[in-house]
C-alpha cells in the first residue's frame, strides 16, 4: 500500500491481522498489534471488525497471569472456505476446506483418459456436489476455486497411449470460464506441481529453508522452486519445470531426451500392466493378491533408473541456483516414496560437487493429496494475505524475516 487510498490501506490492514492469527493460531489484541506493527486502537478497531464479519472468534479468557486477563482472538474456521480441483493424467480429485485449511469433503473419480470435455464435467459435478454441502450462509463465505492442472496437457497424447490429437480440445478450453459460469466463483488456474510444493510450504513440515527444489513424482514428474521464502513461478509461469530438463541421447545419433520420460511414474505403471499388476492398487498400496514383492521388485527398477536420471537434474539445479534442500512427493505409497528419496540421495552424492553446497534430499509430508490441497488453500492464502507471494511459514524458516 502507498498514499492515501484509505479503503485500501484498511483492506491491507485486515490482511495483516487474519495472516498474523492464522500463522500463530491465536493473539490478544495486544499481542496482534505487537506482531502486525499496527498501533494498538487501529489493532483493537480492525479485530472487531473482523469479529463482526465472521471472520474471527474470541475464545475463553485467560487467566492466572500477570494483570489483567486476557481474551485471545482466533481465525474462525467456517469464516471463509476455499474448493481446489486437480485435473490429472489419470484422475481428477475436487476438495472442500474451511479458512484452517481443513478438509470438509472430498471426492475422486478416475478415469482412462483426461479428454477435455467429459473431464471438465465431471470436475464441474464434483465441485458442484461439494458446494451443495453447504448452507446459503456458509456457500456465500466461499472465497475462490483453484485449478491445479498440467501445464501442456494437450502434449501428451503418445505418452498416455491415445491416438494422436487426442487432447487437442485442451488447447483451446477455456477452463477457467467453465468453472466459474458453473459455481458463480472466481476461478484462478495452477500449474499442478506447483500447487502441490505450496501445500507443503501452507500446511506441510518438509520445506524448512528459505530456498528448496521441489519434486512431485506423479504421472509426469513435475516441480516447484523456492526462492527467499516465496514460491517462485518465474517470468512466464514455467519454474519447476523439471520434466523438462535434458537427459542423455538414448544411443548414437539419437536426440537428447527429457526427464519427464525416464523419471514419470507413468512409466512405472506401465511396467506394473505389463507384469499384470493392477498399477492404482499398488500406488495405493492396496495390493491384497499376494502380489506386493513383485511390485516392489518393479519398483525398484523404475526407482534405480529413475533417481539416477533425476540426480543429474537436481545436480544440474544446484549449480544454477543455490538450493539449501531438495524436498521430493508424489502419489508413490510413503514406503515407496521413502525408498526413492533414499536412492535419489545416494545418486546426487555418487557425483562430483566441488564448488557446491550440500543440501539434504529428503521426503515431503503430504502425499497424493498435496495437488488438490494446494489448489484450495491458495485462494485463501491470496485472500487473507497481505503478501502477493505466497510465503513459507513464518515459523518453518528460523532466518525468515
Amino acid at each position: 500500500m502507498r498514499g492515501g487510498d484509505t479503503t485500501g490501506l484498511r483492506a491491507y490492514n485486515e490482511r495483516l491481522v487474519m495472516h498474523a492469527l492464522l500463522q500463530t493460531g491465536m493473539l490478544s489484541k495486544a499481542e496482534i498489534a505487537r506482531e502486525t506493527g499496527l498501533s494498538g486502537q487501529a489493532a483493537s478497531v480492525i479485530v472487531n471488525r473482523l469479529l463482526e464479519d465472521g471472520l474471527l472468534v474470541k475464545l475463553d479468557k485467560v487467566r492466572g497471569q500477570v494483570g489483567q486477563p486476557s481474551t485471545p482472538i482466533a481465525p474462525n474456521p467456517d469464516g471463509a472456505y476455499a474448493l481446489g480441483v486437480k485435473i490429472g493424467r489419470r484422475s481428477v480429485e475436487a476438495i472442500l476446506i474451511n479458512l484452517l485449511g481443513e478438509e470438509l469433503g472430498a471426492s475422486r473419480v478416475r478415469y482412462d483418459a483426461p479428454l477435455p470435455e467429459p473431464t471438465i464435467a465431471t470436475a464441474i459435478t464434483q465441485a458442484g456436489g461439494l458446494l451443495a454441502h453447504l448452507s446459503p450462509a456458509a456457500r456465500s463465505r466461499v472465497v475462490g476455486l483453484g485449478v491445479a492442472m498440467p501445464d501442456e496437457i494437450h502434449a501428451w497424447s503418445a505418452e498416455l497411449g491415445l491416438a494422436p490429437g487426442a487432447l487437442d480440445g485442451w488447447r483451446d478450453a477455456d477452463i477457467a470460464g467453465a468453472f466459474a459460469r458453473a459455481t458463480g466463483l472466481p476461478v484462478t488456474l495452477y500449474n499442478d506441481a506447483a500447487a502441490a510444493c505450496a501445500a507443503e510450504m501452507i500446511a506441510g513440515h518438509a520445506i524448512t529453508s528459505r530456498s528448496a527444489l521441489y519434486i512431485y513424482l506423479g504421472t509426469f514428474i513435475g516441480g516447484g522452486v523456492v526462492i527467499d521464502g516465496r514460491l517462485y513461478r518465474g517470468e512466464q509461469g514455467n519454474a519447476g519445470a523439471i520434466g523438462s530438463m535434458p537427459t542423455m541421447p538414448a544411443g548414437p545419433g539419437a536426440p537428447p531426451g527429457q526427464l519427464i520420460h525416464s523419471a514419470s511414474v507413468f512409466l512405472l505403471e506401465r511396467a506394473l500392466e505389463a507384469a499384470g499388476i493392477d498399477p492404482s492398487a499398488a500406488l495405493s498400496a492396496a495390493l491384497a493378491d499376494g502380489s506386493g514383492e513383485k511390485a516392489d521388485a518393479i519398483f525398484d527398477a523404475w526407482a534405480d533408473t529413475a533417481s539416477a536420471e533425476l540426480s543429474r537434474a537436481v545436480v544440474s539445479a544446484l549449480s544454477v541456483i543455490d538450493f539449501q534442500e531438495v524436498v521430493v512427493d508424489g502419489f508413490l505409497p510413503p514406503s515407496w516414496r521413502d525408498r526413492f528419496t533414499q536412492r535419489l540421495s545416494e545418486a546426487v552424492e555418487r557425483f562430483n560437487r566441488s564448488g557446491l553446497k550440500t543440501a539434504p534430499v529428503m521426503a515431503g509430508s503430504i502425499g497424493p493429496m498435496a495437488r488438490v490441497l494446494g489448489a484450495a488453500m491458495l485462494p485463501l492464502k491470496a485472500r487473507f494475505s497481505p503478501d502477493t507471494d505466497l510465503l513459507i511459514r513464518s515459523g518453518m524458516a528460523r532466518d525468515l524475516v
